[in-house]
C-alpha cells in the first residue's frame, strides 16, 4: 500500500488533470478497496487521459475519408491467368511448409459476451452448429485438432479473452480438457481497458472503489499480445505468422495454405481477407489505398459518391469489405511494440452504468457518455507490406451478432448447412432440396472429415445417402 504521502501526491496530480473525484470515497474504502483503485489509477496515462478529453470527449470532431483513396488491388479467388495460377500453386505448397514447419499460431479475439444472441457467458461458449449444437469455441478446437493431425505440427491456439469473460472462459475450457488439445498448446491472456467518460470528460466511477472501464478493442490485441507474454512465447516456439479472427465466424478457415503462402511469398507483414460488398453501403470496412498505404475506410466514413461510384462493367469501384481475418507476422507485432505504439481511437457513445457524486447508482436509459477503443485493420498502414486475397462471404464469413435476422445465429446456422451443401455436391453427393432452392435437411460437416472443400471427394462413399428432412453428422 503506498503511503500517506504517495497518496496525496496521486490525488493531487488527478485534480490538476480534472480527474480529481476519482479519490472522492477514499476514506470509505477498505485497505483492498484502496489498492484495487491506485492501481486503476496507476495504469491510466494521464496525459493522454487530457489528450482523449479533447480530442474524441469534449470536441469531438466528424471524421472525414482521406482524400483520394484509391480501390486497393487484391488476389482473386480464382487466377486469371497461366502466371498467376503457377503462383497460387506454389504459393499454396509454401502455405503447406509454413504448417508442417510448426512457423503459425492461430489466434481469436474472444472478450465478447452473447448479450446480443440473448446467451449469458463468453460468445465462445454459445451453440452454434445446426445438428451437435457444438460451441464456437469447440467448432475452433476441432478445426486446429484436424489441422495438428493433418500437418504434424503444434499449431498452438492463443485466445484472448476481457477481464468481462476471462475467468468464465478459462473454465469453460477446464471443464472440456481444451477439447481435446494439450493444455500446454492453448494460451489464454486479457486485453486492456478504457475509461469510460461522462460528456463533461470526467472518467466515470462503476463504484466508490473502482473506475468504470470497456476493453480496448479488438485494436489493443497487438498490444496484448505482448504485454502479456503470449508474443515472447510465440517467439520461443518458433512462430512467424499469426492467424487472427474474431470469435462470431464459425466458417473461418483458420489455416489456408493459400492465404499464408500469398503472405509469406510477397512478404507482407500484415495481410487480409475481402469479400466483395453486396451494395454499396454495405456495412463493412471499405479496403482502399491511402498515400500507397493499405487502409480501410468505414462505411460510415467514406464519401456517398466514392461508395456508389462504379466501373465500365457495373462493378463497384470500392468493392472490397473487410470481414476481421487477417494473417499477422509476429515480427511486426513486436516491431510495433518496441517503443509502445498507439492506434487510432474510435469514439462510441454509450449508456454506461455509474454512480453519482453522492455515490448513487445510475442506470441510464439515454446515452450518458463516451466509451473508446481501437480497431485492428487500423495497424494496417504500418505494415511495410500488405496483400488481400478475396474470399466467398458464403465460405468463409458468418458473423454470429445477433439471435434473429441479419448476422445471426439463425442465418450462420443456414450458413453452415449451406456451406456443407456445396462441399458434398463438389464430390458428387446428392443433397435434397427444396423448391427455392435450399438445402432440405441440416448438415454438418466436422473438421476430422474434412479440413478443406478438396478433401469431401477422397471420402464421398462414406457418405450415406441424404433424404429429404434427414439431419446428418460426418466426422
Amino acid at each position: 500500500m503506498k503511503d500517506t504521502t504517495d497518496v496525496r501526491k496521486t490525488a493531487e496530480l488527478l485534480v490538476q488533470t480534472g480527474q480529481g473525484h476519482l479519490l472522492a470515497f477514499w476514506e470509505e474504502l477498505d485497505e483492498a478497496a484502496r489498492r484495487r483503485l491506485l492501481s486503476q489509477i496507476e495504469e491510466l496515462d494521464l496525459q493522454q487521459v487530457g489528450r482523449w478529453v479533447r480530442q474524441y470527449v469534449l470536441s469531438p470532431t466528424t471524421v472525414e475519408a482521406a482524400c483520394s483513396p484509391e480501390p486497393a488491388p487484391f488476389y482473386p479467388i480464382q487466377p486469371l491467368d497461366e502466371s498467376r495460377r503457377r503462383k497460387y500453386r506454389q504459393a499454396s505448397q509454401l502455405g503447406q511448409e509454413v504448417l508442417r514447419e510448426g512457423r503459425i499460431a492461430a489466434f481469436v479475439v474472444a472478450g465478447g459476451q452473447g448479450t446480443r444472441l440473448g446467451f449469458d457467458g463468453p460468445k465462445g461458449n454459445f451453440p452454434i452448429t445446426p445438428v451437435c449444437g457444438k460451441t464456437l469455441f469447440r467448432v475452433f478446437a476441432e478445426y486446429i485438432l484436424a489441422a495438428r493431425t493433418r500437418f504434424g505440427a503444434p499449431c498452438p491456439w492463443y485466445i484472448m479473452t476481457s477481464p468481462l469473460n476471462h475467468a468464465q472462459t478459462l473454465e469453460i475450457l477446464e471443464s472440456n480438457a481444451f477439447y481435446g488439445l494439450p493444455r500446454q498448446d492453448v494460451v489464454v491472456f486479457q486485453q486492456g481497458t478504457m475509461p469510460n467518460f461522462g460528456f463533461d470528460g470526467r472518467i466515470l466511477m462503476a463504484d466508490k472503489g473502482r473506475i468504470a472501464t470497456s476493453p480496448d478493442g479488438h485494436g489493443g490485441s497487438l498490444r496484448a499480445l505482448h504485454r502479456s507474454g503470449a508474443l515472447a512465447d510465440m517467439k520461443r516456439r518458433g512462430i512467424e505468422h499469426i492467424s487472427y479472427w474474431q470469435v462470431d465466424n464459425p466458417l473461418i478457415n483458420i489455416f489456408d495454405p493459400l492465404f499464408i503462402g500469398l503472405h509469406a511469398t510477397d512478404g507482407a507483414e500484415m495481410s487480409s481477407r475481402a469479400v466483395i460488398k453486396n451494395s454499396p453501403f454495405e456495412k463493412v470496412g471499405n479496403f482502399c489505398l491511402v498515400d500507397g498505404k493499405m487502409t480501410v475506410i468505414e462505411y460510415s466514413d467514406l464519401p456517398d459518391d466514392l461508395a456508389e461510384a462504379r466501373r465500365p462493367d457495373g462493378s463497384l469501384r470500392f468493392e472490397l469489405g473487410s470481414i476481421a481475418i487477417h494473417m499477422i507476422d509476429r515480427a511486426f507485432v513486436e516491431r510495433l511494440n518496441e517503443h509502445g505504439f498507439s492506434l487510432p481511437l474510435h469514439r462510441a457513445v454509450k449508456k454506461i452504468p455509474h454512480i453519482d457524486a453522492q455515490g448513487r447508482l445510475v442506470e441510464p436509459t439515454q446515452p450518458n457518455g463516451v466509451k473508446l477503443e481501437s480497431f485492428i485493420f487500423d495497424a494496417l498502414p504500418l505494415a511495410r507490406k500488405s496483400i488481400i486475397l478475396e474470399t466467398l462471404r458464403e465460405a468463409e464469413f458468418a458473423p454470429t451478432k445477433n439471435a434473429t435476422g441479419v448476422d445471426s445465429a439463425e442465418s450462420t446456422r443456414r450458413m453452415i448447412v449451406e456451406r456443407a451443401a456445396d462441399w458434398l455436391e463438389a464430390a458428387g453427393v446428392k443433397v435434397p432440396r427444396k423448391a427455392d432452392g435450399t438445402p432440405d435437411c441440416l448438415l454438418e460437416i466436422a473438421p476430422s472429415f474434412a479440413l478443406y472443400k478438396q478433401d469431401v471427394r477422397a471420402k464421398a462413399a462414406q457418405v450415406p445417402p441424404i433424404r429429404p428432412g434427414d439431419s446428418v453428422y460426418l466426422s
